[in-house]
C-alpha cells in the first residue's frame, strides 16, 4: 500500500518564546514491513534540523530556534510503501517453554521488566491470569489473547486519561485511548514473561467518515523466538497489517515522544496536532 502522511504540530505562545530546543521522532522506519520513500521536515520559524539514531535505532531530528517567536509549527511529510499482508511471513507457534529457554531473552530484559509507564505491579499479573484463565498456549496466541481481553474489557474513551497516565491507572479506570491500551498490553505481556515493546505510528482508517478526527496511533510488538518482533493492536484487536505505519519503538511512551523540547519565555497558550493519512498513487511525490 502506498501511503502519504502529514503530521503538523503547532505551538502558540502567550507572548514570545526563545531559546527553543526540540527533538522529534516523526520519520517512519525502514524494515521488512515498510519503506519510507520520502521524508521532509518543515519548520516555522525556519531552522536546519540535524539527525541521529537513538538507543533503539529510531531516527531523531533535533533543532534549535534562538530568536523570539510567537508560534512554532513542525510539519512532517512522509511517503511510505507498506508490505502487503499476503507477502509477510506468518508468525510461528512457539511454546512458552521455548521462550523461557531462548538465549535471546537475556538481551531483551528491558522489555520484560518495569518501565516508567508500565510498573509491573501485582494487579497487572492478576489481570493477565484472568485473561489466560484457560491456560497458556504458544507465545503469539497468548499475546493475541491478552490483547483481545483488553479490547473486550476496556472502553475507548478519549479525554478520560492524560499523557502521564500509567498502565496501573488505566487498569482501575477500565477505559482510555490507544496509548493506554498499549501500556496495559505491555504490562500483561511482561507479567507473563513475554518481552514486549511500545510502538508509535499511524493507522490508515479506510472507513474514516468525513470530518472524523485523525491522530497518531500506538500498538505493541512482542518477541517471538526464532521469528523476531510481531505487532498487535489491542485497540482494534488485530494483527498490525499494511494499513499501519511504524514511526518508533521503545519501552513505553517516554522513549518515543513524537515532539519533545524546552524553551524560555511566555507560557504555551495552545497546542494543536493535525494528522492526515491518505492513500497515494504509486510513484507519487510527497507534498
Amino acid at each position: 500500500m502506498h501511503l502519504r502522511v502529514l503530521h503538523r504540530t503547532s505551538f502558540t505562545y502567550a507572548g514570545k518564546a526563545h531559546d527553543s530546543f526540540n527533538e522529534v521522532r516523526l520519520r517512519p522506519v525502514d524494515d521488512h514491513t515498510q519503506r519510507c520513500r520520502e521524508f521532509k521536515l518543515h519548520l516555522t520559524p525556519g531552522a536546519v534540523p540535524r539527525e541521529y539514531s537513538d538507543f533503539y535505532n529510531n531516527t531523531v531530528h533535533y533543532f534549535e530556534i534562538i530568536e523570539n517567536h510567537p508560534k512554532l509549527v513542525i510539519e512532517a511529510f512522509s511517503l511510505i510503501d507498506t508490505t502487503p499482508s499476503s507477502d509477510r511471513d506468518p508468525v510461528p507457534r512457539v511454546p512458552t517453554d521455548d521462550l523461557k529457554s531462548s538465549p535471546e531473552r537475556e538481551m531483551l530484559a528491558e522489555f520484560y521488566n518495569s518501565s516508567h509507564y508500565v510498573p509491573l505491579e501485582v494487579e497487572l499479573w492478576r489481570e493477565a491470569q484472568d485473561a489466560l484463565a484457560e491456560g497458556r498456549s504458544d507465545v503469539w496466541s497468548d499475546v493475541r489473547r491478552l490483547g483481545e481481553h483488553i479490547y473486550r474489557r476496556f472502553a475507548y474513551r478519549p479525554k478520560t486519561t492524560g499523557v502521564s497516565t500509567r498502565a496501573t491507572d488505566v487498569l482501575k479506570l477500565r477505559m482510555g485511548v490507544c496509548q493506554d491500551f498499549a501500556h496495559v498490553h505491555l504490562g500483561l505481556c511482561r507479567s507473563m514473561g513475554i518481552p514486549a515493546r511500545y510502538v508509535s505510528g499511524y493507522f490508515f482508517n479506510t472507513t474514516r467518515r468525513p470530518r472524523e478526527v485523525e491522530a497518531s496511533h500506538a500498538w505493541i510488538e512482542a518477541w517471538i523466538p526464532g521469528f523476531g518482533w510481531a505487532a498487535y493492536d489491542p485497540t482494534h484487536a488485530r494483527i498490525a497489517d499494511d494499513r499501519y505505519i511504524k514511526i518508533a519503538h521503545g519501552r513505553d511512551y517516554s522513549d518515543i515522544r513524537p515532539v519533545n523540547g524546552t524553551y524560555r519565555g511566555a507560557p504555551t497558550r495552545s497546542l494543536k496536532v493535525d494528522v492526515t493519512v491518505r492513500e497515494a498513487p504509486p510513484g507519487a511525490p510527497a507534498p
